[in-house]
């Protein structure tokens, strides 16, 4: 089975193997979209404080996904080198320190659900409900974020040994679980009682441990390319080290989205709080054009990080080529989506008239960044699956504090319509560095890669 599994990364066809690898992740990824728009929809019917409330709790669970999948980026990479290299205990090593460090990403939310989520939500808003409200939903899924952290390890363990439906399956059994729970929960339907944002809560986390304890099950009790081992097991310190050397910056990378998202809000409420809004409604709309990319890195990574292991240069350069063209051709279309249904993209949120003015040039505008950020993503998913991720991590900071902060904050002194250019000129000068970038990681590092390695 080991061998089968090996065979796949090294010698299907790269284009039917990435379509392969990277389908499940990006439908997947699809779904969760959907899901982040109807989850807020059904808070916001019970009202607008448990959606406040809700939302000053956003950045703590943003935080818990950037380190689960932070961790699980550096645990992906390490496992599908190894397993290039043909380093099958190293793998399996690997692949056990992945659940375990997911487990212990789970003791830091834990302490911080049962001690700090109150004064964490009290920090930004002096309204008594809307502090209850934000507590109980941010301790609930701070306390049982094992759900989570310990999937997204498992879903990652999978991936790097080419297996991508049953994290698929995963993440859809998570958030159907959670769509159809969250408002016989929150509402009080089928004889059970109205819980409101506890309810959103307990539907979120009941979602992601049936999701665990699918991958669990599949992990543990079926044949893979990789083997957990507890019986025996001691801590590497090296197996660590070089997992956070990926994982670290990547988390940073996932990190960085909120910080971004304070910043321009920040910068905008000074010029308009319509354009407050708009940013708001920009970030629902982009996940369903930006998430299927990073499905399709995620297809493309370990079969990228298994062929620079094995030392296969026409395998690991094919797939970033084929993976570019994916991804520009998905970025285009997003464009031309943006360009031509702006007002009826705007629609969905019952945008007023203000903001169907306003809007409109913005997401044409901010929709220019698009295909430059296709070649910017696809870049940075090469230098993680070679285990580089401080260039990849340089190359999101470029992208999404270092030059559109910057940039917005000094176009906003011309007015809200020049606030949006800063997201085209940060994604094009971040682009251009990361084309640079490669080129010299290929002239050092994949130029003179010998032939594969015999299994």
């Amino acid at each position: 089975m080991e061998g089968t599994t090996e065979n796949k990364m090294g010698t299907t066809p790269v284009m039917k193997l990435i379509v392969s690898m990277s389908l499940p992740a990006m439908l997947s990824m699809l779904v969760q979209a959907l899901y982040n728009i109807v989850d807020s929809m059904f808070v916001s019917w019970y009202s607008q404080s448990a959606l406040t409330a809700v939302s000053l709790a956003f950045p703590i669970q943003m935080l818990m996904i950037s380190v689960g999948v932070g961790t699980g980026v550096g645990i992906n990479s390490l496992v599908s080198r190894r397993l290039g290299e043909h380093r099958q205990e190293e793998a399996d090593h690997a692949a056990t320190h992945g659940l375990i460090l997911g487990a212990l990403s789970w003791m830091l939310f834990l302490i911080f659900g049962l001690f700090f989520s109150e004064p964490f939500i009290a920090a930004f808003s002096d309204d008594p409900a809307i502090i209850a409200m934000g507590d109980q939903y941010l301790s609930i899924v701070c306390v049982f974020s094992f759900g989570t952290l310990i999937e997204i390890a498992a879903e990652k363990i999978l991936q790097a040994t080419g297996n991508m439906i049953f994290p698929m399956a995963a993440q859809l059994i998570g958030a159907i679980t959670n769509i159809i729970l969250d408002p016989i929960f929150i509402f009080g339907w089928l004889g059970i009682p109205s819980m409101g944002v506890a309810g959103a809560a307990i539907a979120t986390v009941i979602g992601q441990i049936l999701s665990m304890i699918f991958l669990l099950g599949i992990l543990l009790f079926r044949k893979h390319a990789v083997k957990i081992r507890f019986k025996r097991f001691r801590f590497r310190a090296k197996t660590i080290k070089d997992i956070y050397a990926v994982g670290f910056p990547s988390i940073i990378m996932q990190s960085i989205g909120s910080v971004l998202v304070m910043g321009l809000n920040a910068i905008l409420g000074a010029v308009s709080q319509t354009g407050v809004a708009i940013l708001g409604v920009y970030y629902k709309l982009q996940s369903f054009v930006f998430m299927p990319v990073f499905g399709l890195t995620q297809g493309m990574m370990p079969i990228m990080g298994y062929n620079y292991g094995a030392r296969n240069k026409k395998r690991l350069v094919s797939t970033l080529k084929l993976g570019a063209i994916i991804a520009l051709v998905i970025m285009a279309v997003g464009t031309l989506l943006f360009w031509g249904l702006a007002e009826q993209l705007l629609g969905i949120f019952k945008a007023d008239a203000q903001m169907i003015t306003d809007g409109i040039p913005a997401l044409h505008i901010i929709s220019l960044s698009f295909v430059p950020a296709a070649l910017g993503i696809t870049f940075s998913t090469i230098f993680q699956a070679v285990g580089m991720g401080f260039k990849s991590l340089l190359i999101s900071l470029l992208r999404q504090l270092i030059l559109i902060l910057p940039a917005a904050y000094f176009l906003s002194k011309m007015g809200l319509l020049y606030v949006w250019y800063a997201f085209p000129i940060a994604e094009i000068i971040s682009c251009v560095v990361s084309i640079l970038i490669y080129l010299h990681l290929y002239k050092t590092h994949i130029q003179h890669l010998e032939e594969p390695v015999a299994p």
